[in-house]
């Protein structure tokens, strides 16, 4: 549209003509580019998809135009308006605000995008110095002081070294002491900062007795008064409003049924045990989020895994693929690039998982995604360990090995495999009769590993193993007993750490700043 039409040559004529309507062509010059760089912005976000959503986006920018007519002064009014529009105007009172070092002066070099501004009658004049630049501000710094006939007020502010504010050097050139004003401003009188500074006063043991009398019963007048229809006009006046002032709600309903066991799974009791405030709202409240393209991810993966296990479908690394493509598009990438980069982590995780599944280990398959469910007694109260082993394998002594398939990108630390929760039920789980029904008798446990099919270890998997338990008591019946009194103590406290900058929780956990006002 722009190379189409004539405007860009009207343009330029208008600008090597110079004057005035070399200057307005200046100013359409940096619109269009201004213009030009705004549709650049949008197409890297991937969000234009036609001229009409660009034109939709600028107009909901809301940009105010620029008028060249002054509009009329209605009655007394307050004038805003730079120096430059102030030349040859006048009132009683006049303020200068913001008389801050890099604004007055601002020193920077000014030019229009064809720098008209250098043409002259007989060639090309030199950019403004730096010395000619603080002589022009000073003289447009002098222009909005003598704008006042009977008083002038000049403010700036003094900020910290960190936040680089310092009060203009023409401050000193006034010839008057400068007041600082080092006190805290009061709060503009709208209605809330009025409730907050009668409610801070009520409640200030600084403030004298009158004072707290005085302040409080102003709020009690501000929480009385309604309108027409009967409704509080400052109903943050009172106190049934304020923050702690409400006493801590309970309920009837106990969290977990009495008399009956505590339900656990290896993932959970990894969650309580890490953040009980977390697992409370995720397992009780169930406040977490919809299901994360990663949890998609390692569902595709695992469902290939346990047909590739049970015969369904051949261990071939192009069949898989073909599989996979069949659910691919289900899952929910924010972008297409994202998509297509899973989709190579996807391959490389199959083809990881049919080396590791071909190599000769010393072991059986016997069963996998076997679903269990036993109850054991702790000194806390009963608890039901539930959950599913990926596969469950038998070596050549005859002992059980529950290996459960990860698709995480980072392995774990050694002293956390060897307290892994998980691995550690599942043992257990298998020592009180997991397997009954799927093994004649009840074996001896070999030991526990996950296997990081994200994670490479010369093109297989990264294997982790646990070792097998000790005989009882063990620490994952200490781990299961804390959480039993846990649950039925119904004491769920934040316990900070290294995911606490990715927990969705954030702004409702009294640990972190963004939650600190929650009462638990």
């Amino acid at each position: 549209m722009w190379s189409g039409s004539p405007w860009p040559s009207r343009l330029e004529a208008a600008t090597l003509r110079g004057g005035a309507p070399g200057r307005s062509a200046d100013r359409d010059l940096d619109a269009v580019v201004s213009l030009f760089a705004q549709v650049a912005r949008v197409s890297d976000r991937r969000r234009l998809t036609g001229v009409s959503t660009l034109l939709a986006q600028i107009e909901a920018q809301q940009i105010p135009a620029d008028t060249l007519a002054e509009r009329g002064v209605r009655g007394e009014a307050v004038r805003l308006l730079t120096a430059h529009r102030s030349k040859g105007l006048e009132w009683d009172v006049v303020v200068v605000a913001g008389v801050q070092e890099g604004v007055w002066p601002d020193l920077r070099r000014r030019s229009t995008l064809l720098e008209a501004e250098r043409l002259a009658g007989d060639g090309l004049r030199e950019p403004t110095g730096r010395a000619d630049l603080l002589a022009d501000e000073r003289r447009l710094f002098y222009v909005a002081l003598t704008r006042a006939r009977r008083r002038l007020v000049v403010t700036a502010v003094a900020g910290t070294d960190e936040e680089g504010e310092r009060p203009s050097r023409f401050l000193s050139e006034l010839g008057v002491p400068v007041r600082e004003h080092l006190e805290r401003v009061a709060r503009p009188l709208s209605l809330p900062s009025l409730v907050a500074a009668l409610r801070r006063t009520a409640v200030d043991p600084a403030k004298s007795p009158a004072a707290r009398r005085a302040a409080a019963s102003r709020l009690a007048r501000l929480a009385a008064a309604v309108d027409e229809k009967g409704r509080p006009l400052a109903p943050a006046a009172h106190p049934d409003r304020w923050w702690g002032m409400v006493p801590v709600s309970a309920s009837d309903t106990p969290v977990h049924p009495e008399g009956k066991p505590v339900p656990l799974s290896g993932t959970s009791l990894s969650g309580l045990d890490e953040c009980p405030l977390r697992w409370f709202l995720e397992h009780e409240v169930h406040a977490q989020s919809a299901a994360s393209s990663a949890m998609g991810f390692g569902g595709v993966v695992h469902a290939l895994a346990d047909e590739v296990a049970t015969g369904r479908t051949p261990a071939d690394l192009d069949v898989l693929m073909s599989r996979l493509d069949t659910v691919w598009g289900q899952l929910a990438y924010d972008a297409p690039w994202q998509s297509a980069q899973q989709h190579e982590q996807a391959r490389e995780a199959l083809r990881r998982f049919l080396a590791w599944h071909a190599a000769a280990r010393g072991r059986d398959l016997v069963a996998t995604e076997v679903g269990f469910a036993v109850e054991l007694d702790v000194p806390g109260g009963s608890v039901l360990v539930r959950g599913f082993m990926d596969r469950v394998e038998l070596d050549r002594d005859g002992r059980v090995h529950v290996v459960d398939l990860k698709t995480g990108k980072a392995p774990f630390t050694k002293a956390a495999i060897a307290g892994h929760a998980q691995l550690g039920t599942y043992q257990l789980a298998v020592r009180e009769g997991a397997l009954d029904e799927v093994l004649p008798k009840r074996p001896e446990v070999g030991g526990a590993e996950l296997v990081m099919l994200r994670v490479d270890d010369a093109g297989a998997p990264k294997v982790q193993g646990q070792d097998a338990l000790e005989p009882s008591p063990t620490w994952v019946e200490a781990l299961l007993d804390t959480a039993v009194r846990r649950v039925l103590g119904e004491s769920f406290p934040p316990t900070p750490q290294d995911r606490c900058a990715r927990c969705p929780f954030r702004t409702c956990c009294p640990a972190q700043p963004d939650g600190r006002q929650v009462v638990t």
